[in-house]
């Protein structure tokens, strides 16, 4: 069984709420029905019940009877979740009038929905931004404990299966954090391997802290943060099994970890590479995916207390799909 047919399986065994708040756009709503034919997750639809329905006739969707429908503009708890939301965001000028538009947004609806615990996650993308979609996560529903730095993990599925787990790695931050100091490049560490769990299943997540450096075989300001987020990621979490500085290929290849880090419990056996920054990693994980042929999955959001994932607004219906089980591997793993 690959690792998608694992996710879709996890997925299954214990069904999620997932909140999708973009049912009027065709895509969606195509991989919605499929969720729910394939019984993958509880879903939530937020949009127009009129639309929702002519689109589903028009496309021959036959499952979408099986989720609960919510109008954002005609929604029976509207005005009590205006009012949490002005509670929550009163320190920051949020008014009664401002909470009760911001309601009727369904990526703000979708988010509320969550914190009041009526759904586990949520999925957006194919019509908004990022920011758009992170925004109203980040108000309402937060951080993880402990996190304060959102990242985004790739899954690379690679054809070389004498690297990470069977040819799996998870690689983070990818999408989010430009330039990450000390501090949250740690967070970054926790979380990536945390997704190593949740999402690709691994037992053991080992993480390498990459670097151009391996052990101090290079003096530089750069180095210097690595080494340090290290050791404060394993303040954060002394579970974790954590290494760095690591060059790549000290941190992948048997032979060369040895050689260059000996001793090193993750040195050669890394799982979860955590790079250096953003530039770095959004290179790194196309450069694999285009030159070796590696299947990239993701950029799937973590350090957000209830899972809230991004899709690019060029998705497929499979992406959709896809993000959807992971998103609820995501939710049993936050619920723990």
């Amino acid at each position: 069984m690959g690792l998608i047919e694992q996710i879709i399986a996890r997925a299954k065994s214990n069904k999620q709420r997932i909140v999708l708040p973009e049912a009027e756009e065709e895509r969606t709503l195509c991989a919605a029905d499929r969720v729910l034919a394939d019984d993958i997750a509880d879903l939530i639809l937020i949009g127009n019940p009129d639309k929702v329905h002519a689109l589903a006739t028009e496309k021959g969707l036959k499952n979408i009877g099986k989720a609960t429908l919510i109008d954002p503009l005609n929604y029976e708890h509207s005005e009590e979740m205006a009012q949490l939301l002005t509670k929550l965001r009163e320190k920051k000028g949020m008014t009664i009038e401002k909470a009760r538009e911001l309601v009727k947004d369904p990526l703000y609806l979708g988010c509320m929905i969550i914190k009041t615990e009526g759904a586990d996650g949520q999925i957006s993308g194919a019509l908004s931004t990022t920011g758009e979609t992170l925004r109203p996560a980040l108000q309402i529903i937060k951080c993880a404990p402990g996190i304060t730095c959102v990242s985004g993990a790739m899954l690379m599925i690679t054809k070389k299966p004498e690297f990470g787990e069977n040819g799996v790695l998870v690689v983070g931050d990818v999408a989010v954090t430009p330039m990450p100091d000390a501090n949250q490049l740690s967070q970054i560490a926790v979380c990536t391997a945390q997704t190593a769990k949740s999402v690709a299943g691994f037992a053991e997540p080992r993480v390498a802290m990459l670097s151009f450096s391996t052990k101090g075989s290079a003096s530089h300001e750069v180095v210097d943060k690595v080494v340090e987020a290290t050791k404060l990621a394993k303040e954060l979490d002394p579970t974790l099994k954590i290494d760095g500085e690591l060059q790549a290929d000290a941190a992948l290849v048997p032979s060369v970890g040895a050689k260059k880090a000996p001793g090193s419990d993750i040195a050669g056996k890394a799982n979860v590479l955590v790079m250096p920054c953003l530039e770095v990693g959004n290179i790194a994980y196309k450069l694999v995916q285009r030159l070796a042929g590696a299947t990239a999955i993701g950029p799937i959001l973590q350090g957000i207390a209830r899972p809230v994932n991004d899709l690019s607004r060029g998705c497929s219906i499979e992406d959709i799909y896809y993000l959807v089980a992971i998103t609820a591997c995501q939710a049993m793993d936050a619920k723990k």
